[in-house]
Parts: structure tokens; sequence; C-alpha cells
């Protein structure tokens, strides 16, 4: 079961952060010539910001759907949605070639991108928390997390490899299509992985006892809204990190420091093959110590190493860079790898799939899709990186108030009741009793 999750996750991944590096290497040229390179960027970075618009709104939809008709069907749809998106930005004519189309039809398919991830994240986290030993809650559902460094090491390794293999002009005409069109085939690996595992047993249980409900969405808002804000905000901070350490390192060096892209390429997928193995560590520490303590320790490394990150840089010394990626990510690694059994935790499993999808993807609308914007604005407008160490610093400490607002989930007993409805909650309670 974890291997799946971990196979669909890191392809499903791998076709989201395609587009967030090809967003800062190769569309800004593509689809946005006419622009001054800081708007065309700023233009590209936006039509990226749209997936994380459309991530709640594919979280409701198949969250509805995933506490509805079961976890394996949808995790099945949401896959194929993702590839079939992602291949079809692979034959997606240029600027040059329709004119403004390109950059609607761009910003479209990246918005289909987005509910499939949506509903994938959801899926994922809660078919590997719902199997086996709920002694280890925190290290299986940790392994779906595992797809963001792995689907980021296989996009922008293979974007590197083709961009670094070939001339400016032959990347830029069809190299970069490659990766895109490689979706289409690695999709069917997905799913037939995905075909062969079982619903989840508390799923099942659910189901027998005639305790779905009919509306989730709707009872999620009613019965656990403290659940939600604890989820939201929780997540929002570990967001604004990971995208500034990832994708405006790509921009900061390129644009502000004039290194070549292959220091921040190469720096950030280092660090990202260093996750494969701390974020399921961080997911067994949870189990042991509780998933708020060690979430707590990653959000003040983060908070503490964002103000060495951009001198780091700013050394212009590959080495020193590396390092600045690496330790930011090892300070992600915490905070991301028992952050998927917390939030999954505070809903009960009638519930589950549309609790924690709506609490985890909305949250990426003001994390994730504008940090990248927000730093390089920061830093236009400021001309110092301060300003945006100051803004990761300030999205952290909301994270930090998502934590102190919610229980220890890491004791909870998921299958506690499952043909009783989900009671309304009283005020402060939360989780699975609520």
């Amino acid at each position: 079961m974890i291997l799946a999750s971990l196979i669909g996750t890191s392809l499903e991944w791998y076709d989201f952060f395609l587009y967030t590096t090809a967003a800062t290497l190769v569309f800004p040229q593509l689809f946005f010539p006419d622009l001054d390179p800081f708007n065309a960027t700023l233009a590209s970075l936006t039509t990226n910001a749209v997936a994380f618009v459309a991530r709640p709104l594919g979280g409701i939809v198949f969250g509805h759907f995933g506490d509805r008709a079961g976890r394996k069907t949808v995790l099945v749809v949401t896959l194929l949605v993702m590839g079939i998106s992602t291949f079809l930005i692979g034959v997606l004519p240029g600027y040059a070639s329709v004119g403004v189309i390109a950059p609607i039809l761009l910003a479209l398919l990246r918005f289909v991108q987005g509910l499939g991830l949506g509903g994938e994240w959801g899926g994922a986290v809660i078919m590997s928390l719902e199997h086996g030993d709920g002694r280890r809650r925190g290290f299986n559902a940790s392994w779906p997390q595992v797809g963001v460094p792995a689907g980021y090491v296989l996009a922008t390794g293979l974007l590197t490899v083709m961009s670094f293999t070939m001339s400016d002009a032959a990347f830029l005409s069809w190299g970069w299509r490659v990766p895109f069109l490689l979706s289409g085939a690695l999709v069917f690996v997905g799913l037939w992985v995905r075909l062969k595992i079982s619903e989840s047993p508390l799923f099942a249980e659910v189901e027998q006892h005639g305790a779905k409900a009919k509306m989730p969405l709707l009872e999620v808002l009613r019965t656990h809204p403290r659940a939600l804000l604890s989820a939201f905000t929780a997540r929002i901070g570990v967001d604004v990190a990971f995208y500034t350490f990832t994708a405006y390192i790509i921009v900061y060096i390129t644009g502000e420091l004039d290194l070549p892209r292959s220091y921040a390429l190469n720096a950030v997928l280092i660090a990202s093959a260093l996750q494969l193995a701390l974020i399921p560590v961080a997911g067994a520490l949870s189990d042991r110590y509780g998933r708020r303590p060690v979430y707590l320790a990653g959000v003040v490394a983060a908070a503490v190493w964002v103000f060495a990150f951009f001198p780091l840089l700013d050394t212009r010394s590959f080495p020193l860079i590396a390092l600045a990626a690496i330790v930011a990510l090892v300070t992600h690694a915490a905070m991301y790898g028992p952050q998927a059994a917390f939030i999954a935790e505070l809903f009960s499993t009638r519930l589950r799939y549309s609790g924690a999808s709506m609490g985890y993807q909305v949250a990426g609308i003001v994390g994730g899709s504008l940090a990248p914007v927000i730093a390089l604005q920061l830093f236009h407008t400021f001309q110092t990186t301060l300003a945006v160490s100051i803004y990761v610093v300030a999205a952290l400490a909301v994270t930090t108030v998502g934590l102190a607002i919610a229980p220890e989930t890491r004791d909870l007993d998921l299958a506690a009741g499952p043909d009783v409805p989900a009671k309304p909650s009283l005020p402060g309670q939360v989780g699975p009793f609520a």
C-alpha cells in the first residue's frame, strides 16, 4: 500500500513540479516573449499559481467522492486527470504560433493539473494512514509526502539533462517538451499499480455500517470548524518556506545574482534527494514524540535558517549555495514528515477525505501559489532579501498558531465508532470524536 501511494504521488508531483520548473526556465520566453524579463517571469509564475486556486476545488469535488464512493476509485481518476493535462502541455504551441491563445491554454491546463493534485493528496495520504499498524501512522502517512521530493528530483533532473545536453535554441524549441510528453507513458505505470490496491479498511467499515456522509463537505464545515482552521494555518508557513527555498531560489540566482541556472537546479536537486530519506524519518519521530513537537521543531529551524539562506546564496559559491538549500529542505522535511498524519487525523473517517483535502488545499492558495510571486515583488520593491526572509517568518508564525490550537493526534483511535455519524463539535473540540 505504501509503495502504491508513493509511486502514484511521485508521478503526480513530477507533473506538478515539471510545470513549476519550466515556469522559471522556459515559459517566460516561450509564452510571454513581448514582456521584459521581470514581467515575463512574473506572468509565468502567475500561471503557475493558477493550479493552487484549482486545488481546493479538486479537493472539494474529489473529496466528496472519496468519502462517498471510496478512496481507490478517486485515486485512479486523479492520476488520469493529471497525466493527460501534463501531456497536453507538452504539445501546446507557443506565443509565436497562436498568439495570446497560447498562454490562455497554458493557464487552463495548469488549472486542470491543480484539480487533479487537489484530489490526489488527500486520497494517497488517507490510504496510507488507514492501512497498516496504527502505531506507525506518522511513518506510513509520510510516504506520500516523499512523492514531493521524488517528483521534484525526477522533473527537475530531466529538464536539467535536456537543458545541458542540447543548445538553448533546441531546448526552447522542443527539448523542454520531452519530459511533459513522457508523463503520458508514466501515467500507465501509476494506473497499473493503483488498480491493484485494496480499498481502505476503515472506509469499508463505514460503508458496511451505512454511515457514509451524504454531503461530506457541509458536515465538515458544521462539525469540524476548528480542525479545518488548524489544518489551514498549520500548512501556510510550510508552503511559503518550501516554494521560497525551491522556486524563488532559481529566480534569485539566475536573475539577481546572474549565475548559471545549474547552480540553483543542482543545489535543490541535491537537497531534494536528501529529503527522500528525511521525510519518513520525521514521520517516524512523530510516532514516538508526537506530531506537534516534531512539526514545531521544523518551524523554528526554518525561521532561523531563512536569515542565513540568502547570505549564503549571495556568496556566489556553489558549495555554500548547496549548503543553503540542503539545510533549508532539512527543516522542511521536519515539518512535512508529520504533516500528513497530523492533518488527516483531525477528521473522522467518514469525513476524512473531504476535511483533510479542504484544509490542506485551501492553504495552498495563500501559501505556495503566492510565495514566489510575493518574494519576487518584495525584493523588487525593497531591494533586499531581508524583506523576503521576514515574509517567510511571518508565514511560519501562522503555522505555529495552527499547531497551538490543535490537539496532539498521535494517540487518537481512528476506528472509534465508524457507524456513528459525527456529532456537532463542542467549543474547542476537534478530531475523530467531534
